[in-house]
């Protein structure tokens, strides 16, 4: 394994750990915006989860960014740099920004922006692609009507409750969506990793005549993605935990049990969906129960438009990355 290839391993693991770093939001921002667990607990409960998720989830999302979104016989040591810095330099943007955006579609992004300058159009693969992109649309508006259907059950159950019952009991609940969706993320997230490490160590000739994913990959992107999400990405979570929708115990139960549901069904078949996207649909979703004046559409509308701009902004970076590294 030759030093240029460590390099863009250590590279892509960087991008994990940011990865973890930015969408720590995504699986905390409800529980500590509720009060149920302080900042420092919820990341290492998130983490824990994130790095346990490789025992309940297969590894078909990992094999889809391997060698679902560009032509694996092009794929070189330039092209995963390209993708990888565009991946990484729009995170940190958007990070800046206090913006909850999709690290799973940066990298896709930075994937197919360095594939174009490389070959051009006839290296992409439109099938999986065009997967990804409908998701961008399905998944936070499964993520909305998943939270909302939660909401409404949960609401009618305890209809008769008392407020101070209710609270008492969704606190301890929330432990347990807290969780599941955690596992969601890990299960989902981690594998964007994989995929990538794996391509390069297969275009370098180091799996033999199979694409696969070694287990010490499997390890050490689910490290590093823990990692990141102990580290947490503050500036994210006040844009998720009070800004998107006020939010109660019940609240965050049911908008983390809405998204955890839409990750375990993209995770199944394969689609690297994003968990950012999705928990804040399902957010929006349990906000609007209450009232549709609950959601501040406005700070709605600016997530939804950094959610447009991240595949074509992280492939722009990663095509200026590509070409300059290899001129």
């Amino acid at each position: 394994m030759t030093l240029a290839i460590l390099f863009l391993i250590l590279l892509a693991l960087t991008f994990d750990f940011l990865n973890g770093f930015h969408d720590s939001a995504n699986s905390i921002a409800t529980v500590v915006s509720t009060r149920v667990l302080s900042p420092r607990l919820a990341v290492i409960w998130a983490a824990f989860f994130n790095f346990i998720a490789f025992l309940f989830f297969g590894l078909h999302v990992a094999n889809t960014i391997g060698k679902g979104i560009i032509d694996i016989a092009i794929i070189d040591k330039g092209i995963i740099f390209g993708a990888l810095v565009g991946a990484c330099g729009w995170n940190i943007i958007t990070w800046f920004f206090g913006l909850p955006t999709s690290s799973s579609h940066a990298l896709i992004g930075g994937m197919i922006g360095s594939a174009l300058v490389k070959a051009g159009p006839k290296s992409l693969v439109w099938q999986g692609i065009s997967k990804t992109v409908t998701f961008i649309i399905v998944s936070p508006i499964l993520g909305l009507v998943l939270g909302l259907g939660c909401g409404i059950i949960v609401y009618w159950i305890f209809r008769k409750s008392t407020p101070f019952k209710v609270d008492h009991l969704f606190r301890k609940g929330q432990l347990v969506s807290a969780a599941f969706y955690s596992l969601g993320h890990g299960g989902n997230d981690a594998q964007k990793t994989m995929g990538i490490i794996a391509s390069l160590l297969f275009s370098a000739g180091l799996l033999g005549g199979k694409f696969y994913i070694p287990f010490w990959v499997v390890l050490m992107c689910h490290g590093a993605i823990a990692l990141g999400t102990m580290f947490g990405g503050w500036r994210i979570v006040k844009t998720m935990g009070q800004k998107v929708a006020k939010l109660k115990p019940i609240d965050g139960f049911c908008a983390e049990t809405g998204a955890a549901i839409t990750l375990f069904i993209s995770s199944a078949f394969g689609i690297p969906v994003s968990t950012t996207h999705t928990i804040t649909g399902a957010i929006m979703g349990i906000g609007s129960l209450k009232r549709l004046s609950a959601v501040r559409w406005g700070v709605a509308g600016t997530i939804v438009w950094a959610w447009i701009l991240t595949i074509p902004c992280s492939a722009l970076i990663s095509a200026l990355a590509y070409f300059l590294a290899t001129r």
